[in-house]
């Protein structure tokens, strides 16, 4: 590989960085801007929930979809028409009059953020060797954190200044902008050759920016009926319940049972992404090491999940912690071991199946993801507005060693 080719795929890999964190950035605002949102149309914990239920089930069924035509029509043109809807979808937010307008609003932005995902696993996939995947999606969870990170101070400077609605506006004006720098980088970026299982060398044109059949790597039928396939679903969905509640409830976590402002919620609802950047690091990096020291890529990537399940048992002590401090230690440890195991499930797929269909059988762990957070949102809010949270966080604490049950179970852990 040259150095110019090399600069290249690095940049391509950070494009999806930024993609990510646009991306995040959309979905967070809303999380950001539950108080004022839920205040102007008086919504109970319990619709707030429901909203979430329609964006994760138009995210959830529209995946395995977007997994397959990634793969078919390749990452130029996919994930550059992905973020022009959800970017279209954030802005409409901005204009909605009712409950009804923000449910389809979240909707549509989770049928085109369905795509994001699958498509940062193809280009991780397509760029990366076997033992750094996990850190190209650390790398690419990095970006979904800078978004979790960047949301609480920039929606809420802006919705203090100019109202919640302009926050939604500017937003998802930034997702527009992302789509000329992209098709800048992808005119001139190549695919690596040698790294895998059948890629073939690309070249530098656009319209070549697409990965023909692979030999030897099950089609999208084979991998359906797999059962490790859908055991690292399942393992996914439940992992990922923590990663739910922190992402969706912990501004208003904050505003309800430590009894802050929004303004000072914002001042602490960034600390949890920088953790979950370094949990992203971290599992990244583990299974970076095992692998070195002779551990197979599965094994490894197992063991990480393991170790990173142990530590999420923390986040059943938040609420009875004696202080703020003391509560944002727990959601903060626990953002970063549920980011430490996703790395390693996400990359799972690419280690067992290869890349022929990889992002059709990474959006079936997005999917998986969609249902769990459309299937717990509600029940998450009408538990927390009957009995707090002392029951969510223990569901949160427990899940992540269920999932490892499951990949040990099914053979998707050696």
């Amino acid at each position: 590989m040259t150095a110019d080719s090399s600069r290249f795929r690095w940049l391509v890999l950070a494009a999806f960085v930024l993609s990510s964190t646009i991306n995040f950035l959309d979905r967070q605002s809303l999380a950001t801007l539950q108080v004022l949102v839920r205040g102007e149309f008086h919504l109970s914990n319990q619709q707030y929930g429901w909203i979430l239920t329609a964006f994760s089930l138009a995210y959830a069924a529209s995946a395995p979809a977007a997994g397959w035509w990634i793969d078919r029509i390749g990452l130029a043109i996919a994930i550059a028409i992905a973020v022009g809807v959800w970017s279209v979808a954030g802005i409409a937010t901005g204009f909605t009059s009712g409950l009804a307008g923000l449910v389809a609003c979240r909707a549509i932005l989770g049928m085109a953020e369905a795509g994001g995902i699958p498509a940062a696993g193809k280009a991780i996939y397509q760029y990366l060797r076997p033992a750094e995947r996990a850190l190209g999606n650390a790398l690419n969870q990095a970006g979904v954190s800078l978004g979790m990170l960047l949301a609480p101070p920039l929606a809420t400077w802006i919705a203090l200044r100019y109202g919640w609605r302009q926050a939604f506006v500017a937003t998802g004006t930034l997702g527009l902008l992302w789509i000329p720098l992209w098709w800048g980088i992808a005119r001139r970026a190549s695919w690596p050759s040698g790294w895998g299982n059948g890629e073939r060398p690309g070249c530098a044109r656009l319209d070549r920016l697409k990965i023909g059949p692979q030999v030897g790597q099950p089609a999208p039928q084979s991998l359906i009926r797999d059962r490790r396939l859908w055991a690292i679903a399942l393992a996914n969905a439940l992992s990922m319940i923590g990663y739910s509640l922190w992402v969706n409830w912990t501004t208003l976590y904050l505003v309800d049972a430590r009894h802050l402002s929004l303004k000072q919620a914002a001042w602490y609802a960034w600390i949890p992404p920088v953790f979950f950047a370094l949990g992203g690091a971290a599992g990244g990096w583990g299974s970076l090491a095992l692998i070195e020291r002779g551990s197979s890529a599965v094994a490894a990537r197992f063991r990480v999940c393991l170790a990173a399940a142990a530590l999420s048992l923390v986040n059943a002590a938040v609420p009875a912690a004696p202080s703020l401090a003391w509560s944002m230690a727990g959601i903060s440890i626990g953002v970063f071991a549920v980011a430490a195991m996703s790395v390693n499930v996400y990359t799972l797929p690419l280690d067992i199946f290869g890349g022929r269909n990889a992002a059709f059988a990474i959006s079936i762990l997005v999917s998986s993801y969609g249902i769990s957070q459309a299937a717990i949102s509600p029940w998450f809010g009408r538990i927390v507005d009957l009995h707090g949270y002392g029951p969510v966080t223990a569901i949160a604490a427990a899940a992540p060693l269920a999932a490892c049950a499951v990949l040990r179970l099914a053979g998707a852990s050696r």
